[in-house]
């Protein structure tokens, strides 16, 4: 019951400070995949997608969301109902990391576990992923659960919570492998290790599944030539390693709690299994997503953010100044907050922090004002995907209505923006907007640095306006946000026609 308890206030806090973007439409990866195929289990009652191109991600995130929309929404699919089953998923997953936190943090003083979940709930990209239907918070829910489970002994319900986490990401199966690994070599404990084995049964009926009805285990070739193989370039793979220990141990404010996690005396984490058992988790966890994942993505380290987090609370509970005790938490968790609604330096992910509802209330009003448009609204319209996806259907959250024509362009790079046009003659609208998301001051405005993106990752800038009226488009109107920005071309010729 105290559990429970702890998890309903969760889940209300988690609604409170989400309250304003309940109701906001989906975004980026929300609209490419995981909401159509969640679609395509209600309403056509297929696994596999048809309405988005399939991939190897399993179906457990989007069959919740279909139940979620069966049962508590009589079968209708819901912006708001969305929101809130993924917020209720996250407040299960916090209760899981303060558990574990707390198992993880016996021997050290005090309460090491209070500054752990603090630190969690204040964390950007646990505030952003807790209200998307993505699949990387979900993974971390059943990771810790997992993970408690397990250094609990309760090796039923650690198999159950790995099940969970292999159908919801397929890089789940890293956890209960490992540990059927330890059982059977270290443990000598058939009979548990088969439990963990039999876990990642429905990942490969899955997997087979979905081998048999598109010709390949990963669902789609472009999907694998981007996750598989993309990543393997040698200096892209020795770029993502570091890049993930920096994010996790550096990037926002989070150098504080390393500073404490050095700081901290020998034995708090060198002669503790559990520990041991964390670390080579998160570092096969790390490396894992680094070698299977063409973008790097941040919110992939999610499983491991509540294990930083629950060290970091054991160093700062064995640092020796009772000031710096509270300080030092303290002034992390102010980090954190702040790093909510201020980006890094650099090129970053919108879904890192609230910028991702600026985007999409960007490309929001930027649909109104189409629908709005005078003297008629326009017959076809050209941009970059996801705001093609999002004009494409209703149930996203953008538009009642459909253009005759939505052509789409890869990026908003000069060559691919007129070779869209060229290809799409007569277009009567282009909408460009900030897809790189480059702060004012940014680390790619140094030529090395541009060079290396440009070289190693196809970054390209954006097309100015100077270019867009040489192709014979005028800005109409410019929306800003928070420095984010989208702008809507007309072609005055092409209107008149």
């Amino acid at each position: 019951m105290i559990r429970a308890a702890i998890a309903a206030a969760l889940f209300l806090l988690l609604a409170a400070v989400h309250y304003p973007y309940l109701r906001l439409p989906y975004f980026w990866d929300e609209l490419g995949q995981f909401i159509p195929a969640s679609l395509d289990l209600l309403y056509a009652q297929s696994w596999i997608p048809i309405t988005t191109t399939p991939n190897i991600h399993p179906p457990g995130v989007m069959a919740y969301l279909a139940l979620v929309w069966k049962i508590g929404n009589s079968g209708a699919h819901s912006i708001l109902a969305t929101r809130l089953a993924m917020l209720a998923l996250a407040a299960f997953g916090a209760l899981g990391s303060f558990l574990l936190a707390i198992r993880l943090g016996r021997g050290c003083p005090g309460y090491p576990a209070l500054p752990a979940i603090l630190l969690l709930l204040a964390s950007p990209l646990f505030y952003a992923q807790s209200m998307l239907a993505q699949l990387d918070m979900p993974a971390m829910v059943f990771t810790v659960w997992a993970l408690y489970l397990f250094l609990e002994e309760r090796h039923a319900m650690a198999a159950v919570a790995c099940t969970a986490l292999c159908m919801s990401k397929e890089t789940g199966a890293i956890l209960p492998g490992m540990i059927a690994a330890w059982l059977v070599v270290r443990e000598r404990q058939w009979k548990f290790a088969a439990y963990y084995v039999a876990s990642l049964v429905p990942l490969f009926i899955w997997v087979g599944a979905l081998w048999q009805e598109t010709g390949s285990p990963l669902g789609d070739s472009q999907f694998a030539q981007y996750n598989a193989v993309y990543s393997l370039h040698p200096v892209r793979l020795l770029a993502a390693v570091p890049r993930r220990f920096f994010y996790l141990f550096v990037s926002e404010f989070r150098w504080i709690g390393t500073l404490a996690i050095l700081a901290a005396p020998r034995g708090t984490f060198a002669g503790s299994v559990a520990w041991r058992w964390v670390a080579a988790f998160g570092f096969a966890h790390i490396l894992t997503v680094s070698v299977f994942g063409g973008a790097v993505l941040e919110r992939y380290l999610l499983p491991v953010l509540p294990l930083v987090y629950a060290a970091m609370g054991c160093a700062f509970a064995n640092l020796q100044s009772a000031r710096l005790r509270l300080v030092a938490p303290a002034a992390l968790t102010v980090g954190l907050i702040v790093s909510i609604f201020t980006g890094p330096p650099y090129l970053a992910p919108f879904e890192n922090n609230i910028a991702f509802t600026d985007f999409v209330q960007l490309h929001e009003e930027a649909a109104i004002a189409l629908n709005r448009m005078q003297p008629r609204r326009p017959r076809s319209v050209a941009t970059a995907w996801p705001l093609t996806d999002a004009l494409r259907r209703a149930e996203f959250g953008y538009s009642d209505m459909t253009f005759e024509q939505i052509v789409e362009t890869t990026d908003f790079s000069p060559r691919n923006v007129e070779e869209a046009l060229r290809k799409a003659p007569g277009v009567e609208v282009v909408v460009l907007y900030d897809r790189l998301h480059e702060p004012a001051w940014t680390l790619s405005a140094i030529p090395w640095v541009r060079e290396f993106l440009v070289k190693y990752y196809g970054y390209s800038p954006q097309i100015t306006a100077a270019e867009m009226r040489s192709l014979g488009y005028v800005q109409a109107l410019r929306l800003e946000q928070r420095g984010q920005w989208l702008a809507i071309y007309t072609s005055p010729r092409a209107f008149q026609q």
